[in-house]
Order: C-alpha cells, then sequence, then structure tokens
C-alpha cells in the first residue's frame, strides 16, 4: 500500500530540547552537565526520564515540577530556534505532495498548542497526555491510525529511538522511520534491531525522495 500519511515524533525528531534540558538544570539547581550525564545514565539503564527529577529532587515527579514552574511564570513553548532547521522544509515538502502531516508524541498537552502557535504545517497536533495514553503503548498507535484517517500499512512513523518509535511502529503495522539525533537517536543507531527500520535518515529533507522510493 502506497504510503498516504507521515505522523512526526516532537521531542528530538521536530524538537532539538537542548534549551529546554538547559532551563530544566537550573530549575532543578544543577549545573547542565551534570543534567545531561545524568540523561545519559538513565538512557543507559533503560529507565525513564521521570528518574532525572527524583534523583535531584527526591519525591518530585514531571506534573509537580511543571506546575511549581508555572506557578514561578514559566509558561511550556516552543521558539522557531527549537526547531531543526530540516523540520518545517520536511513538512512544508511532503504536504505538498500530498502526504497528510500528523504530529504525535509523548508530550505534555501545552505542546499541542506550543507547535500550534509556531503554525507547522501539520493536519493534525497531538499529544500522549491529550490522548491519555504514551508510547510504547499499542494504544498509542492506534490513535495516530484513527487520526489519520488511512489504514496503518499506509502510514510512516518518523522518530529518533528504537524502543519508543521504530518497534512500536512496526508492530502497529506502520512503516517506521529512524532520523540519527539527539542522544536516544545516536545511541540507538548502534542496536541491530535499527536494521528493520524501513528507512533510517541523518536528515529529514532526504525523507520525501525516500518515502516516494518506499
Amino acid at each position: 500500500m502506497p504510503i498516504r500519511a507521515v505522523c512526526f515524533d516532537v521531542g528530538e525528531t521536530l524538537i532539538d530540547e537542548t534549551r529546554h534540558w538547559t532551563e530544566w538544570a537550573s530549575f532543578l539547581g544543577v549545573p547542565a552537565m551534570t543534567l545531561f550525564t545524568a540523561i545519559g545514565v538513565i538512557m543507559e539503564r533503560g529507565q525513564s526520564l521521570r528518574r532525572v527529577f527524583e534523583i535531584f529532587q527526591p519525591g518530585m515527579d514531571p506534573a509537580t515540577a511543571r506546575q511549581r514552574r508555572a506557578e514561578q511564570g514559566w509558561i511550556y513553548d516552543f521558539t522557531e530556534q527549537d526547531l531543526y532547521p530540516d523540520a518545517i522544509p520536511c513538512l512544508t515538502a511532503l504536504r505538498s505532495l500530498g502526504y497528510k502531516i500528523l504530529i504525535a508524541g509523548n508530550q505534555p498537552l501545552e505542546a499541542e498548542a506550543a507547535l500550534s502557535r509556531l503554525d507547522v504545517p501539520a493536519d493534525v497536533i497531538a499529544s500522549s497526555a491529550g490522548w491519555g495514553v504514551s508510547k510504547p503503548d499499542p494504544r498509542f498507535f492506534a490513535k495516530v491510525t484513527e487520526a489519520a484517517g488511512v489504514p496503518a500499512d499506509c502510514i510512516a512513523y518518523v522518530g529518533d529511538r528504537l524502543d519508543n518509535d521504530v518497534l512500536p511502529a512496526l508492530d502497529a503495522g506502520m512503516k517506521a522511520v529512524f532520523v540519527r539525533r539527539g542522544p536516544w537517536g545516536w545511541m540507538h543507531a548502534e542496536r541491530p534491531e535499527m536494521e528493520r527500520a524501513h528507512i533510517r535518515l541523518d536528515s529529514l529533507l532526504d525523507l520525501p525522495g525516500r518515502l516516494a522510493a518506499l
């Protein structure tokens, strides 16, 4: 079946999260390098990033942390500088070719409005919080299929992780597209299971041509 819809993950696929995590380091009261090292250890252990908050402020979870920052006047947001340079050109090119574009990742509900404010060229913008289910749960990918309005085998899911993106997308019957960037992207690129991805990229600019060939 031809690909008719393309769904993109958010963090480290379309959005460079460096600024966000640097600001979280400041909030948690630790140097950025310390926080980034902790993230690397958590990744290597296969643990949830929720551990970051527990390590530096025991008992704190992401929701409580966001609430405390909001009380200080912080607003969850993305800026144009947070977008990877190839993000908008890729989305624009795919849309012009007739693909339905979706954006859906493991994000808080506020991410939907933040992406909308950037006026990204997408037909659907969703979040795990909005759907009430997170990757790699199969129900998340069922939501993607429902939102796309086409069969799963007509959907390409694009992400930077093997565990949250490539493997569950394949299990859902979708075409899996891996983009090598961000900490997970570089680490997961070395895993043999990554050979199962239908497409492997270093730049989203190559995606339209690769989808056409696929």
